[in-house]
């Protein structure tokens, strides 16, 4: 059953396999795109696929239809079926009852939201991020989150923190993966109770705003408002708030003008990096530079009020924008100007390639009725007659002698 559904599926995968993420039935590394199920069941219908999330080692998929399929490390038991043990091939979680809207994979525990607004989690506990109150340490069956009182209609998995978007727009977070950073970026001030919560905390300071959607990185957090907003907090270190300070304790808005004045329609994290698309569909990019996951080419080196004047540094706090962007460490979006140019391209081709074979065509028609028409006016011109021998002169000899004059 889970083979005709992965095959049906169609998941391409590649990259680290350590724990046998990728689905193939091995933990060799990947350098080029392959099918999970090795093409055995590409004949079959296909099914689409709604949304992906990776963790540190492990990766699900969500299906159209609400299946939730898992594989890859499950040490502390994070791919939810109730068991502990490494899979090397997508398996479905067998969630009885549940049909899966969202999933968001943290370093080792797993967010799940179903159609009906409840989160279930599963894998590590260690920092709270499981969101029970209960002494666990993991967790290899999913379990629901009972602190929230209301419908949950989006979720996201940091490194060991959570966060939930509610129907209402209320934004929650719990797990205190970050309260290290916090102690020490904050004090002798204390540290507010959602990086230290094991269950969830309502954030400060976005009670004015209406939330509908949440995304959060190894240490940062955040958040997009019905009018196009984001608020950002947690960790600064690499640029990712566009701040001057290392730490923000509570959200603080996006402005605008870093955008060009435009609403934000969408919001991503990778680990250290952020990813906006606007209301005019370009996309800008800000935060850690490394591995060229912004998608630029000019020097993105800043300075920061950690770093001394003089620091080469690989981020940046300015958001920019980008014509074509890849990278989670990658992300991968391509803007429909560009997917539109590239159509209109091979439209041109292939008309140019129709009129050449109309005109090939039309050249065969013309030799065609020429050819006939000559023929005709031979047989009028050239009546069948005696030669002076008393041998017949005849039509064909005509068009010979036509045909060797030309």
């Amino acid at each position: 059953m889970d083979t005709d559904v992965v095959g049906q599926l169609g998941i391409y995968t590649w990259g680290a396999n350590s724990y046998g993420q990728l689905g193939h039935g091995h933990v060799e590394d990947l350098s080029l795109p392959r099918l999970a199920d090795d093409g055995v069941r590409q004949t079959r219908q296909t099914r689409a696929v709604r949304l992906l999330s990776g963790g540190g080692g492990h990766s699900t998929v969500v299906s159209e239809e609400g299946e939730l399929l898992v594989c890859g490390q499950n040490h502390k038991g994070q791919l939810g079926l109730g068991h502990s043990s490494e899979v090397r091939t997508f398996k479905i979680c067998p969630l009885i009852g549940h049909r899966v809207a969202q999933v968001s994979c943290g370093w080792d525990f797993t967010l799940i939201l179903t159609g009906h607004g409840q989160i279930l989690t599963c894998g590590s506990n260690a920092y709270g991020q499981l969101g029970t109150s209960e002494p666990v340490s993991h967790s290899v069956q999913p379990r629901p989150v009972q602190a929230l009182g209301e419908p949950v209609v989006g979720v996201a998995a940091g490194l060991r923190h959570s966060l939930a978007v509610t129907g209402t727009g209320q934004v929650y977070q719990w797990g205190f993966g970050l309260s290290g950073q916090a102690r020490r970026a904050l004090s002798p001030q204390p540290v507010p109770e959602h990086f230290t919560s094991k269950t969830p905390r309502l954030v400060p300071g976005l009670g004015h705003v209406m939330s509908h959607w949440v995304a959060a990185g190894s240490a940062h957090c955040a958040c997009l408002t019905v009018t196009g907003d984001v608020f950002l907090w947690g960790s600064n270190k690499h640029g990712q708030l566009t701040r001057t300070e290392t730490f923000l304790p509570a959200p603080v808005r996006l402005d605008r003008s870093a955008l060009d004045g435009e609403r934000v329609t969408n919001i991503h994290s990778g680990w250290t990096h952020l990813v906006a698309q606007t209301e005019k569909r370009r996309v800008f990019t800000w935060g850690r530079a490394n591995y060229g996951q912004l998608g630029r080419t000019e020097p993105t080196s800043q300075c920061s009020g950690g770093a001394s004047p003089g620091a080469t540094t690989q981020w940046t706090r300015v958001p920019s924008e980008v014509k074509v962007l890849c990278g989670a460490t990658q992300e991968c979006l391509i803007r429909e100007t560009d997917y539109l140019f590239v159509c209109i391209i091979i439209i041109i081709i292939i008309l140019n390639i129709l009129i050449f074979i109309v005109l090939v065509i039309l050249i065969i028609l013309i030799f065609c009725i020429f050819h006939i028409t000559t023929n005709i006016l031979i047989m009028i011109i050239f009546p069948l007659q005696k030669n002076p021998p008393g041998k017949y002169f005849s039509h064909y000899h005509c068009i010979r002698i036509l045909h060797l004059t030309y």
